[in-house]
């Protein structure tokens, strides 16, 4: 069993409120749950209007595939995060 996790900080240039920042974290994070069958979830950075830290998790049978998935919630996160940028990106497998 493989363990697959993946944090994300992003910046939120434009946001001016906690609330701003909830409407686009918790949008986002609905989506990769939806799409990808992934656990999210807003981690890191709850003060902060900026910025957000999140953290995802996928578990599977084989490694490569664990990585797979987190590269494609990267790629989307990418493509559809607005105007916040990704400031810094970690992953680990953790084998069991």
């Amino acid at each position: 069993m493989v363990i697959g996790i993946l944090r994300l900080t992003l910046h939120l240039p434009n946001n001016q409120s906690l609330k701003g920042k909830r409407q686009v974290v918790g949008g986002l994070v609905r989506r990769l749950r939806q799409r990808f069958g992934v656990a999210a979830a807003e981690v890191g950075e709850l003060d902060r209007w900026q910025l957000a830290q999140l953290g995802v998790a996928c578990v599977s049978a084989d490694g490569a595939h664990a990585d797979q998935v987190l590269a494609s919630v990267l790629s989307f996160v990418e493509r559809s995060a607005g105007d916040a940028v990704i400031a810094d990106v970690a992953t680990e497998l953790i084998r069991l």
